[in-house]
């Protein structure tokens, strides 16, 4: 049996660095990574590298209105595709009418999707009644480096024209 708590220490140690240092600090994950990539093309040990992003920020676009017509519409189209699941499901072990199962669950599920949905967005009474799509963005990105061989990154990334070797410069 294997411990979830040795598995989880084990795969954070995957992302330190014992004593990292920052090497420079970029405004887009592009550079960043073009940065260590050079690094990477001159012989330098990446493997003493990471990227870090920093500054994070959740944004929200919002992608339309929602109306019950839009919400029935979609309830409807997901229950059908679970139906149509279900019934291939079914069909494998069934000694009836392979389509017949197929078309029938098709059918529950359109149904069991359409309200299901439509009683979910009643209960919200409007209280969001918009489709938005959320994600997690870092407004800086800081190329990290262990300590040992801190020295020998900025001395590579000096050759790189437009690379920041000094963070505070």
């Amino acid at each position: 049996m294997s411990n979830p708590a040795v598995q989880s220490a084990l795969g954070a140690a995957r992302f330190r660095l014992q004593f990292p240092q920052s090497l420079a600090t970029y405004d887009d994950y592009a550079t960043a990574q073009k940065t260590v990539d050079f690094l990477s093309d001159e012989g330098f040990p990446v493997e003493n590298c990471m990227i870090v992003g920093t500054d994070l920020k959740q944004m929200e676009r919002i992608t339309g209105r929602l109306t019950t017509g839009r919400v029935a519409l979609s309830g409807a189209i997901s229950g059908l595709w679970l139906g149509l699941f279900v019934g291939i499901l079914f069909s494998f072990f069934g000694t009836a009418n392979a389509v017949a199962e197929i078309v029938s669950t098709m059918l529950l599920g359109l149904v069991f999707g359409l309200v299901w949905s439509l009683v979910g967005f009643a209960m919200s009474r409007g209280q969001r009644d918009f489709a938005s799509v959320t994600q997690v963005i870092a407004t800086k990105y800081e190329v990290l480096v262990e300590h040992k061989v801190a020295a020998q990154a900025r001395e590579v990334l000096a050759k790189l024209p437009g690379a920041l070797p000094n963070p505070f410069a």
